[in-house]
């Protein structure tokens, strides 16, 4: 849980934990299923190769498993780890094209939305998975960038396709970001590879 002690001695070695999760990644419950998943996204964070491992293992055995290991495996896809990308499927292709990248709104009032649209082709002979995701580059207090990342979606491009892509982001009060007034960027992410930045300016009222 994320109020909870932290366990240095499993932080370090998680493999006492790994015959506990054998046993229940295929409990009945859905509350355990996803506290299988959320340990091992946990894990994931120091020893990425390890539950990658049990991923590969797990994925394809039952419907259950391949909703853990995805589940298990979500930062690393946010981080575009090689392994986790293959595994999934989402592999970089030069037939992939991103096209008309456009900020609708360069100038966003606090409270607003962001609103951008592009277009993704594949120019493949075969329909291909693609991952789509955006980061934001947020001005911090003391001017530089932090980048967040967003997903938009999972899904197959047939051969020869051509999509448009519509989306808008809040920027409205959160709890966990402060904003402030300035340039900020986006940048498309396909299949973990970072794509056509664009700027936009935020204006506080």
């Amino acid at each position: 849980m994320p109020w909870a002690v932290a366990l240095p001695d499993l932080k370090k070695d998680p493999a006492p934990i790994f015959p506990i999760l054998e046993n229940l990644k295929n409990d009945e419950s859905d509350f355990v299923r996803k506290s299988v998943a959320n340990n091992l996204n946990d894990i994931s964070k120091d020893h990425p190769d390890v539950v990658l491992d049990m991923a590969s293992q797990w994925k394809g055995t039952s419907k259950n498993t391949d909703w853990i290991v995805k589940h298990a495996c979500r930062t690393l896809l946010k981080q575009a780890h090689p392994k986790a990308m293959s595994l999934f499927g989402f592999n970089h292709s030069d037939d992939i094209k991103v096209n008309d990248f456009k900020i609708n709104t360069p100038k966003v009032v606090f409270g607003n939305h962001l609103d951008f649209s592009f277009s993704i082709k594949n120019n493949g002979s075969e329909a291909t998975t693609i991952r789509l995701e955006y980061y934001i580059y947020f001005i911090k207090a003391n001017g530089s960038l932090a980048k967040k990342i967003f997903k938009i979606s999972e899904k197959n491009y047939s051969a020869s396709s051509n999509n448009i892509v519509q989306r808008k982001h809040a920027i409205k009060p959160i709890t966990t970001r402060k904003y402030y007034p300035g340039l900020h960027q986006i940048a498309l992410v396909v299949n973990g590879k970072e794509l056509h930045k664009h700027d936009f300016e935020l204006l506080m009222e």
